[in-house]
């Protein structure tokens, strides 16, 4: 079915304010559907036409400031390979990747799982923690992130069920020192460290618990993807710490 550029955006002042990235889902959304057009001197052999098609080109209002966003979407999409320069002048052909994003739902759901790749997910966060941030719900991925996280350092600490949350944290990871009298370590407690060092690991992991895990904080969670995969980053950074700290003796998941 061919989806014009206004039937997806009808008002221009609703186009111009969209980022880059997402009118370039728009346009994408459009240029793929000339395959359903039959005698187009925009789209011809399976390719497109940029002078024509600007040529063409109409919107409600604002139609000067439009083109130029639409050009901006156009040399995007030229720069992710969406878009492929073709011999001739002036013509370019729709790679395959970009082919097999039709809609603009689906052109989110690419630019979501691009700015957060499963493969560089730490593998016990990547099942629950992926799908969930594809559809958008970033609370619960957070939540699920950091939630593995406590699991793993209660498992490497090799503490019960009943340890959790912050004081979990600080437990597994108690200072060898504290107000300059030596006490027993935590059992993830890298004692090569100096205890300012320690002291801070410690903080870190039990800020970050009490911070993204703690529901109270959820009304503080990012609402947007690029922020949310952020922190889910972050908590694989923190995976990969307890990973390299876990005991010998440890069994890893």
């Amino acid at each position: 079915m061919y989806h014009s550029i206004v039937s997806l955006v009808p008002k221009g002042a609703d186009l111009l304010a969209l980022e880059v990235e997402e009118l370039a889902g728009v346009l994408l959304t459009h240029l793929n559907s000339y395959s359903d057009v039959v005698g187009s001197p925009v789209a011809q052999h399976g390719r497109i036409n940029r002078h024509d098609f600007f040529n063409r080109l109409e919107h409600t209002g604002h139609q000067e400031k439009v083109n130029r966003a639409l050009l901006e979407a156009w040399s995007w999409l030229q720069g992710e390979g969406f878009l492929v320069t073709d011999p001739g002048p002036d013509w370019f052909f729709i790679s395959r990747r970009g082919q097999r994003l039709k809609s603009r739902a689906e052109f989110g759901a690419y630019r979501k799982a691009a700015l957060l790749p499963k493969g560089q997910l730490h593998p016990l966060i990547a099942h629950e923690v992926y799908p969930a941030f594809l559809r958008g719900k970033y609370d619960t991925a957070i939540f699920e992130a950091f939630r593995e996280l406590e699991v793993a350092v209660r498992e490497a600490a090799g503490f019960g069920l009943q340890a959790c949350g912050t004081d979990l944290m600080r437990d597994a990871f108690r200072p060898a020192a504290k107000n300059n009298q030596p006490v027993t370590p935590g059992p993830l407690t890298d004692i090569e460290l100096p205890i300012a060092e320690q002291e801070a690991m410690a903080n870190l992991f039990a800020g970050a618990i009490g911070f993204y895990k703690n529901p109270q904080s959820h009304r503080l969670v990012p609402t947007r993807a690029e922020e949310a995969a952020e922190v889910i980053v972050f908590a694989r950074q923190l995976l990969r710490i307890v990973d390299g700290l876990r005991p010998k003796t440890s069994v890893q998941p």
